[in-house]
């Protein structure tokens, strides 16, 4: 019971509240092109900012900081576009690990820019639970 407890906190409780960019389609369109010509992109909404505790897990925090990336990911509820094709439109998306963080919404992966529309909230997770919603 305790951990679906954790999965529906992560959901359904208060969090931190983030601000996202504020545009349409479109104008996230032109942005994301205009900064990023070159790189793969995916525009999503209703987001949480799960930042996760990798504090007991030693070797994974040793290859997160090997690796230039951070204990930091979003779950985004709403797909709005996605480059690759990978996600339709209203899809849920789970992103790999922060790269860098941008301008207050631009979420950067190894592999993925991520457009955060809208504003949305920012939590704190064990590696487990996040391991438990997908």
């Amino acid at each position: 019971m305790k951990q679906l407890n954790e999965v529906a906190d992560l959901f359904f409780s208060a969090g931190i509240p983030m601000p996202g960019v504020q545009v349409s389609q479109d104008e996230a369109l032109r942005l994301v092109r205009e900064r990023y010509p070159y790189c793969e992109y995916c525009l999503v909404a209703d987001w949480r900012w799960i930042d996760l505790d990798v504090t007991t897990t030693k070797a994974q925090l040793a290859e997160l900081t090997r690796t230039n990336r951070k204990p930091a990911v979003i779950y985004a509820a709403s797909v709005i576009y996605d480059s690759q094709r990978r996600w339709d439109v209203g899809d849920f998306v789970r992103t790999s690990y922060l790269y860098k963080f941008e301008e207050g919404f631009i979420f950067q992966t190894l592999n993925t820019i991520y457009i955060l529309i809208g504003d949305g909230v920012r939590k704190k997770a064990s590696l487990e639970t996040l391991g438990r919603i997908f």
